[in-house]
């Protein structure tokens, strides 16, 4: 099958592994070029990579051989980037989230769909070995009908480790829009789409102290809520919980559970690609490990746009698709709106389960 030519805009922290697994892993994806908006960072990774052409942004757009983009900016950038390539004819795959806002995600399918493109966004950890292997467990009923489920990220914020962490205090930041659809899109590929939600949130510090590289000690004021917590039905009658917090300093609490008529299944960590899974059944007394069944173990960013790449080639839909990212956004905007006006929100948008992919498969079959 013929490689789909690849441009990435934003050639920063998380580009590294995007580029490595498009040499490494998936041979359907030939990445021809990169850009940033600081034209140096587009060279050094472009040389790092042995990638023939360094653009900015707009150069990238106007190069007629690319087929697809990879969009890697910043939140706020996301929809902006997306449109602008939608409309240069190019299919886009983007970073998490969709977009900021529910108007700008909306934006971005119509015009996809207008124009006959392929949308496709993060995160696609959900396609990893260890949550495909949780997708195959609750499908072959190992916990019978799955009744409730619950999911907590609990840390104490990103300026710990990040040198530059404005934006995770902005618009389209917090612990909910950053962290949330790793969460949110693992539990809609295990149970499915969610029709209602409720919550509460709060804004613990007013401002956060830079830990590390140069601006260490600098004061970055805090705009959003940073510790969200939700109640949540899916449409299959299931209830859910979830809490995302940058304001907690330890916790013990498993990352993902879900609990079934016969049994209950640990979920690994929906930012990981592997393992480990256990599941305890009725009667049973101890907790049993599950080997995982499927490929994609170590971290495989970048499969969500092979998958694509694959789609466009033949005609068939993408898994992690723009309907899927769109409906995690609106979920996540409705807690908000629900913790706002104190009342349950009704989720307008929906998606399908995407397909689960066999079990086992060799790394090449994207190609």
């Amino acid at each position: 099958m013929e490689k789909v030519k690849i441009g990435i805009i934003g050639c920063g922290m998380i580009s590294e592994i995007y580029i490595k697994n498009t040499k490494e892993t998936f041979q359907n994806l030939d990445v021809i070029a990169v850009a940033d908006i600081n034209l140096d960072s587009a060279k050094a990774r472009a040389e790092q990579f042995g990638i023939p052409k360094a653009y900015s942004p707009e150069e990238l757009l106007a190069d007629d051989e690319i087929e697809m983009v990879i969009n890697l900016t910043i939140p706020t950038a996301h929809a902006p980037i997306c449109l602008q390539a939608l409309e240069a004819g190019k299919h886009v795959f983007v970073e998490k989230p969709l977009a900021v806002t529910r108007e700008d995600g909306k934006k971005i399918l119509e015009l996809a769909k207008s124009k006959g493109l392929y949308v496709g966004s993060a995160p696609d950890t959900f396609l990893g070995g260890g949550l495909q292997t949780c997708r195959k467990l609750i499908d072959d009923g190992w916990i019978g009908e799955p009744i409730a489920a619950s999911a907590f990220m609990m840390g104490s914020g990103p300026e710990s480790f990040h040198p530059n962490p404005d934006f995770f205090y902005v618009e389209g930041g917090g612990p909910m829009f950053d962290m949330g659809p790793y969460y949110l899109t693992a539990l809609i590929n295990l149970i499915g789409p969610i029709k209602r939600v409720t919550g509460s949130a709060r804004a613990t510090y007013p401002e956060r102290t830079i830990k590390s590289g140069p601006r260490a000690g600098e004061k970055v004021p805090v705009e959003i809520p940073t510790h969200i917590s939700g109640v949540f039905e899916f449409e299959n009658g299931a209830i859910g919980s979830i809490t995302t917090s940058f304001d907690v300093w330890g916790s013990q609490l498993p990352r993902i559970e879900i609990y079934g008529t016969t049994g209950t299944l640990i979920v690994p960590d929906p930012n990981t690609f592997g393992g480990p899974i256990y599941v305890k059944r009725q009667g049973e007394g101890q907790w049993t490990e599950i080997p995982l069944t499927h490929s994609f173990k170590e971290n495989s960013r970048g499969i969500g746009a092979a998958d694509m790449a694959n789609a466009i080639r033949t005609g068939r839909a993408n898994r992690a698709s723009g309907e899927l990212a769109f409906h995690v956004l609106d979920i996540m905007h409705a807690f908000i709106d629900a913790a706002e006006k104190g009342q349950h929100i009704e989720i307008s948008s929906g998606c399908g389960r995407p397909e689960a992919l066999p079990m086992n498969q060799p790394t090449d079959f994207l190609a």
